[in-house]
């Protein structure tokens, strides 16, 4: 049978019979896989530990029917320890990995893959609050499929802004003669905060105070919500500081 290698971050698990378990996986090459990984819930298993959601690893796999078949996992991003031993971080990288999957097939996507591990792997590091991580992954996620939000400028009308209505429908900020009739309306340093999360400007993310970062988070959700046609079920466990 066919065999082939490939780098790849585990999305989610589920088990199969006693000792075998169903691997979700983005790759860098194949897109998105699912692979059967035998053995690996067996206390003797020698690459269990390697095949857990948000590790990364460099994979031998032989092609199947339904199904292909892991044979070979070596580390290369242990990112889950640092992730799952912490809350806030467990939640965030539990919506980006689901977010991930609802963005990939099997064509896959380079930008996505790459994207994915960078905000892993900060998010494992405690570069940043994690709720400010996975609100910069998101926006970026969504730009790299097709669905990027408009914050410099009207979404609608190209007019440039600065602009207080927002509209997820329409794609983001919008000029007032364009605002629908109750249009939710940001302040400016909201604006400028997902203006700074989707460029990556960081210094200017970790200067934002909590109720700006808590305004920001729930546009960045009625983003998500609406292009993806239903929210991500691990948002409803996002902590929010609040002042």
């Amino acid at each position: 049978m066919p065999t082939y290698r490939d780098e790849g971050v585990v999305l989610r698990t589920h088990h199969l019979g006693e000792a075998d378990r169903i691997v979700t996986l983005l790759t860098r090459s194949h897109g998105k896989v699912r692979a059967v990984a035998k053995g690996v819930r067996r206390t003797s298993s020698k690459f269990g530990a390697r095949l857990e959601p948000f590790m990364v690893a460099d994979m031998q796999l032989v092609v199947g029917r339904s199904l292909d078949i892991i044979t070979q996992a070596v580390t290369l991003g242990s990112y889950a320890p640092d992730i799952v031993g912490d809350y806030g971080r467990y939640t965030a990288a539990a919506a980006m990995v689901e977010t991930a999957d609802r963005l990939t097939d099997h064509d896959g996507s380079l930008q996505q893959y790459v994207l994915l591990i960078g905000a892993l792997r900060s998010l494992a590091r405690g570069e940043h609050a994690p709720t400010l991580t996975l609100d910069s992954y998101l926006l970026r996620a969504l730009s790299i499929a097709g669905w990027a939000p408009s914050f410099d400028e009207c979404a609608v009308t190209g007019a440039p802004g600065p602009h207080s209505a927002f509209s997820p429908q329409l794609g983001g900020m919008v000029a007032a003669e364009a605002a629908p009739p109750g249009t939710a309306r940001l302040a400016p340093e909201t604006v400028e905060l997902l203006g700074a999360l989707l460029a990556g400007d960081w210094e200017r993310v970790d200067a934002s105070s909590t109720g700006i970062r808590n305004a920001a988070s729930a546009a960045v959700g009625a983003y998500v919500q609406f292009h993806l046609e239903r929210g991500l079920r691990s948002l409803q466990h996002i902590e929010r500081n609040t002042l």
